[in-house]
């Protein structure tokens, strides 16, 4: 589970592809960081004008329409729709829109806060209502006791916080050309570390047995 991917309930009679859904889920933030990259080179080579004055705004418009068709592409194949993949096109596809139409890239640099903030609130106000979101859409992936499911999404929630507090300091603070970097590089490494900081617990709390 990624801040740019979703935790599903797998679809029994259309399970995914591990690769193909690796590509959907990082596919999208690649892409970005491509074309902000090659940005200047594209805009000349194909003679782009507004809104298109800049590699920000191209590599906005490249978010945009590659997280909708990863989630064209999944419905195709397991006729599910996740929601935090739902929830977060409809961010991109807002502040997106207004990153193009304002021409102020100040937009595209807070989606990754706002969708943070919306997991992490969720997961705790869940919490503090006595449910376990968490539960609900992995139910079927992982077997942990009821312990385990509270514990992990107590910790995904709060890390979803601090994704959202890292967001604001590194795009506020550091150059645009950073914070592109460390959208993908730096956010990528902070979850696959906090995966794996869980690992011991959740394998503490699990249910499943040795035919499961």
């Amino acid at each position: 589970m990624t801040p740019q991917s979703d935790p599903e309930i797998p679809s029994g009679d259309n399970p995914i592809n591990p690769t193909l859904k690796l590509t959907l889920e990082m596919g999208p933030i690649i892409l970005f960081v491509l074309s902000y990259n090659f940005g200047d080179r594209l805009i000349s080579l194909f003679n782009l004008g507004d809104p298109f004055t800049k590699p920000i705004f191209l590599a906005t418009a490249v978010i945009m329409v590659a997280t909708l068709i990863a989630i064209a592409i999944s419905w195709s194949v397991t006729r599910t729709l996740p929601a935090m993949p739902i929830v977060t096109a409809v961010v991109v596809s807002i502040f997106g829109g207004l990153t193009l139409y304002l021409q102020d890239d100040t937009f595209i640099k807070l989606k990754p806060t706002i969708i943070n903030t919306l997991f992490g609130v969720t997961l705790i106000s869940g919490m503090l209502m006595g449910k376990s979101f968490l539960k609900t859409v992995m139910g079927q992936a992982f077997q942990l006791d009821e312990e385990g499911w509270n514990k992990l999404t107590w910790r995904w929630g709060f890390f979803f916080l601090a994704l959202a507090i890292v967001n604001e300091i590194i795009w506020r603070n550091f150059s645009e050309a950073f914070w592109v970097g460390f959208k993908f590089w730096g956010m990528t490494g902070l979850t696959m570390a906090f995966v794996a900081s869980q690992l011991p617990m959740m394998m503490k709390h699990s249910t499943e047995t040795d035919d499961d």
